[in-house]
């Protein structure tokens, strides 16, 4: 088991084999918290939704074109 040591700013390093296992990156959000006798550090879960926000650069128009389709549809 690692040992670390804090920064005077209570900063830790999280060990590279840690770090892969859980697939913590350079912006990789944790939850910190404690269990009344230990401190935790979880990794918090990407999003996809979110993530995939803006990947296909259609600025609206999918969405226009479906908003169509289904002003089409309630027609008939």
């Amino acid at each position: 088991m690692p040992i670390v040591t804090s920064t005077i700013k209570g900063q830790i390093v999280i060990p590279a084999v840690i770090r892969a296992r859980f697939k913590i990156k350079k912006g990789t959000q944790v939850n910190v918290y404690d269990d009344g006798k230990r401190i935790i550090v979880e990794p918090l879960v990407d999003d996809p939704i979110e993530k995939g926000r803006g990947m296909l650069k259609t600025r609206g128009k999918i969405l226009r074109a479906l908003v169509e389709d289904r002003k089409k549809e309630a027609k008939l």
